[in-house]
């Protein structure tokens, strides 16, 4: 097989549909790397898949000039040995898998090369860049941890870019027209293949978890309190009025927090927050609820985008009354089709979801705020339809706002 100096593992949503676009546009050829045969045989049978835009924002955008790999080929041994730059899009519950893979092929190559190799992260997860490299180092003899140290770097990404599978071809994919892939400069290693749509930033911890906290954590808003007030498409939640209001006060709150914590302006701050809500209020973007509600046991840890912000505004005097209400709506969440959810609440409950799980005493603020809603909500004291009832006086003067 003819090698390559980029790879793209995980060939999902992403991987194809926004990561395959962007390399596809510079004209670069790459490889596909992926767990699942029948979507790698179908990429090889084919050669070729196509990205459609949201809203008809451009003309489809053919993706060409890839291979298509299983994780489990023989292959990959020699293949690796060529790469410069690697994206990962497997999400960032199957990074342990994944470092248990490329061990042995990076072992392969650091006995054959001294050349550098970079990985670049896409995965909506904290610190995944770092959690790869943990894994790795600790996976890879001890003769091949400094020169792997040496050798490789680990960079994390952002991906604002919403994409979906066309259902009358799932190989092709319904896109936002987002142009670029912020990551961190630090983390690049050697000469990086050039990627026009590709942003290394310097300073990107404060970056990334400003995108967690503004885009992930309005999102899950949107979700929760969707799914509670009975909504199944998330852009039609995210246009309903009383959400719209929580939202507005989320982006406001969680902003100031994050400009006097990280001394970003308010209004860079705040125009990254209408571009993050023009993007939810986004009809012509098909998404679902579920989709952006599933795995709550995730989106809810102690650092991530509910208790992170929670946290963040609490701590700087702010009111984190829309995000309280929406961790419960998180922990009330059902979804029949996620078995570790279900699980979890029914052997922890909400008070040990909130230990456990948030990092949060139940029987202090704000975990006993959390609980309070949480208990109205569940035997029904507090309904979706008081939901606009819960806003004070200044609070509903943000309707006024175009809404």
């Amino acid at each position: 097989m003819e090698t390559c100096e980029i790879a793209v593992i995980g060939a999902g949503k992403t991987g194809r549909g926004f990561i395959g676009r962007l390399l596809g546009e510079e004209g670069r050829s790459f490889l596909f790397i992926d767990r699942d045969e029948g979507l790698i045989s179908r990429l090889e049978e084919r050669g070729s898949y196509t990205v459609k835009f949201f809203g008809a924002a451009r003309e489809p955008f053919p993706v060409k000039g890839f291979k298509a790999v299983n994780t489990a080929s023989d292959s990959l041994t020699d293949l690796f040995r060529e790469l410069k730059l690697v994206f990962i899009s497997v999400g960032g519950n199957n990074l342990k898998d994944l470092a248990r893979q490329l061990a042995p092929l990076l072992e392969e190559r650091l006995k054959v090369t001294d050349r550098e190799l970079s990985f670049i992260l896409c995965e909506n997860a904290v610190k995944p860049a770092h959690m790869l490299e943990t894994e790795l180092l600790a996976l890879l003899k001890s003769q091949y941890r400094e020169k792997a140290l040496k050798l490789f770097g680990f960079s994390e990404a952002t991906v604002f870019c919403t994409t979906l599978e066309d259902e009358a071809d799932p190989l092709d994919i319904l896109s936002e027209n987002y142009p670029y892939l912020q990551c961190d400069a630090r983390g690049l290693k050697g000469e990086i293949p050039k990627i026009k749509g590709l942003k290394p930033i310097e300073g990107f911890d404060n970056f990334l978890l400003r995108k967690l906290y503004t885009y992930n954590c309005a999102s899950a808003v949107i979700a929760y309190l969707g799914w509670w007030k009975g909504y199944t498409e998330y852009p039609e939640a995210a246009n309903d009025r009383d959400i719209l209001s929580f939202l507005e006060m989320t982006y406001d709150q969680v902003g100031k927090a994050l400009c006097k914590t990280y001394g970003y302006s308010e209004e860079d701050q705040r125009e990254f927050a209408e571009l993050s809500l023009r993007k939810f209020r986004d009809r012509s973007i098909r998404d679902t609820v579920e989709r952006n509600a599933r795995e709550p046991h995730r989106k809810l840890k102690a650092r991530e985008r509910i208790i992170g912000p929670i946290r963040l505004v609490s701590d700087t005097g702010g009111d984190a009354a829309p995000l309280l209400l929406t961790a419960a709506a998180a922990i009330l969440y059902h979804d029949p089709e996620d078995s570790q959810w279900s699980r979890i609440q029914r052997e922890l409950g909400a008070r040990g979801i909130l230990r456990d799980i948030c990092g949060l005493d139940p029987d202090e603020a704000p975990g006993a705020q959390i609980m309070e809603y949480y208990s109205r909500m569940k035997e029904g004291h507090l309904k979706p339809s008081m939901l606009g009832q819960l806003l004070s006086p200044g609070e509903k003067a943000v309707r006024a706002k175009g809404v």
